[in-house]
């Protein structure tokens, strides 16, 4: 009977030290309560211990959540409507007033999360227009919708990580219609490109054909000046060498006519015999 007495008085300070004992993990967060009250929060990761029967703990995921939202219309400035994809990052903040205001749930606070997030988008969209908003940068609208949702979902023992859009599409009606402003301004600046290319094509044109103009006048002028010095040259040569021996110069003269005269055929030539064109024939035929 000892024995067995000794082995529930054991079992039984095992008991109350296990229910004494509880651990709290890395990616953890946890709150004690003593009959229903908090009475602490945030312990740090590791072994932690709790009076057994009047405190219990909760604990809670502290890793960063994720509420991905679908896709919402927005107006902008010119009250044009823009579809919005995006998601927000955040984690636990306050752990005493997350677990007040939410029940530390995690889809009650993603719906009170939304409609801060979305406030923060529609008065952010309103003081753009569709053109601003796809050439701003969208660091900067990140960083303006993460300083105007932080107070807010503060309130709910929330922090922001990060606010991201992933997409900005716009209707149908609202794509067609700014497709085609875009497409009339592509339009009169290729115009714009093509007059442009034009005029300077006529100047080059205009500019080439002068200086083609100059290039054959000076080319004309020095094939002249050339042709020229050569006629002078030739007949200073002809006069040189008639001035050596007339003779043999008036005999190769002759020779050079006769050859060009009688080289053709079918032609028919009516001279006197006694012509200075056959004045070497007849020495040839003479003997002489």
């Amino acid at each position: 009977m000892l024995e067995n007495k000794i082995l529930i008085g054991v079992g039984a300070v095992l008991l109350l030290g296990m229910m004494s004992i509880f651990t709290v993990g890395q990616t953890e967060r946890a709150i004690k309560f003593r009959l229903g009250q908090i009475q602490k929060v945030d312990y740090e990761p590791g072994l932690q211990f709790k009076l057994p029967f009047i405190n219990n703990i909760k604990k809670f995921d502290a890793r960063i959540q994720t509420m991905d939202s679908n896709p919402e219309r927005f107006l902008t400035l010119e009250k044009k409507n823009v579809i919005v994809d995006s998601f927000v990052k955040w984690r636990i903040g306050d752990l005493r007033k997350f677990y007040t205001v939410v029940s530390g749930d995690i889809d009650q606070a993603n719906l009170r999360l939304d409609p801060i997030i979305k406030n923060a988008f529609r008065d952010e969209f309103g003081k753009r227009n569709i053109r601003q908003l796809v050439s701003t940068d969208r660091q900067a609208i990140r960083d303006i919708l993460i300083k105007s949702s932080k107070p807010l979902a503060a309130e709910l023992g929330m922090e922001i990580i990060d606010v991201r859009l992933k997409r900005i599409d716009l209707p149908e009606e609202v794509s067609s219609s700014v497709f085609r402003r875009m497409e009339a301004e592509r339009e009169r600046v290729a115009r714009e490109f093509r007059s442009q290319g034009s005029e300077a094509a006529e100047k080059i044109r205009a500019d080439a054909d002068r200086q083609r103009v100059v290039t054959l006048a000076n080319a004309f002028r020095d094939a002249e000046k050339t042709r020229g010095e050569g006629d002078a040259k030739s007949a200073e040569i002809y006069a040189n060498a008639y001035g050596a021996d007339s003779e043999f110069f008036t005999f190769v003269r002759s020779m050079n006519a006769y050859k060009k005269t009688f080289s053709g055929s079918g032609g028919m030539m009516v001279l006197d015999p006694d012509s200075d064109f056959f004045k070497y024939f007849k020495n040839q035929g003479s003997g002489k």
